[in-house]
């Protein structure tokens, strides 16, 4: 697939085919995608904690997200909980923040990865949602995530069951300024 086909068939979806497969090795191939995303000084801090099995998922879905994200997963064949190393992306070797945003570089680093990753996933013919509202202390327990990581989003992969359309995006000269 072309990258801007990639690109523009990319949505979140929230309504996956019960009958499809999502394979350890096809998610193999969307976190190596994403580890070539660009990161500060080469951090490399995203990590990846992939959920696959059946009763595993449940559980997560359950007891980590809130019902309506819950309903949006159902059917999904995988989830992936993003979190990224702290005091690292944005830092000195010192542990000194180089800029005001300190910790929350990681987040954005994570993002350029994420989208990496969503981007092969429609790339492979898989469809993702990326979540960003769940309970991360649980999520942190149930994985037994370090502390030394923040957990930023739970992105559920599987095949869409349904083509929604494109929502309304605005219009590059609204939101562009050019000196």
């Amino acid at each position: 697939m072309e990258l801007t086909q990639a690109i523009a068939s990319r949505r979140s979806i929230r309504n996956y085919q019960d009958n499809a497969t999502v394979t350890a090795d096809q998610v193999k191939e969307l976190i190596a995608a994403a580890i070539q995303a660009p990161s500060w000084k080469n951090s490399q801090t995203g990590r990846y904690y992939v959920i696959l099995s059946p009763e595993k998922m449940d559980e997560i879905a359950r007891e980590c997200l809130p019902e309506f994200n819950a309903n949006n997963c159902v059917n999904a064949k995988a989830l992936i909980v993003t979190a990224f190393e702290t005091k690292r992306s944005g830092f000195t070797r010192e542990g000194v923040a180089e800029n005001e945003l300190g910790d929350e570089w990681g987040a954005y680093d994570l993002g350029l990865a994420n989208e990496n990753l969503v981007l092969r996933a429609r790339d492979l013919s898989l469809d993702t949602l990326i979540m960003g509202i769940r309970d991360g202390e649980k999520l942190r327990a149930k994985l037994d995530i370090p502390e030394s990581q923040r957990i930023v989003s739970v992105i559920s992969v599987g095949v869409r069951a349904s083509d929604p359309e494109m929502p309304k995006r605005k219009a590059v000269d609204d939101i562009t300024r050019f000196f």
